[in-house]
């Protein structure tokens, strides 16, 4: 069972962490679906910064493009 999950069990309630995303590269260049996952992230423009909640979802995405975005964890 994951931390988070214990936590959840412990106390009823899960600790909702968010992630400040910056586009820094731009995809121009890329594959098309390495633009399309810029896209759905949120991100539109360069140095564009987004926030998303911290899901296995948002983290898959942002491993395939790691390359062209920055992360930041916010409480």
């Amino acid at each position: 069972m994951s931390a988070a999950r214990k936590a959840t069990k412990k106390t009823g309630k899960r600790k909702s962490s968010r992630l400040h995303i910056t586009l820094t590269k731009s995809p121009i260049g890329y594959s098309y679906r390495q633009k399309q996952t810029v896209r759905a992230l949120g991100l539109r423009r360069m140095h564009q910064t987004v926030e998303q909640n911290d899901t296995p979802a948002i983290r898959g995405m942002i491993a395939k493009v790691k390359h062209l975005v920055t992360v930041e964890e916010v409480g």
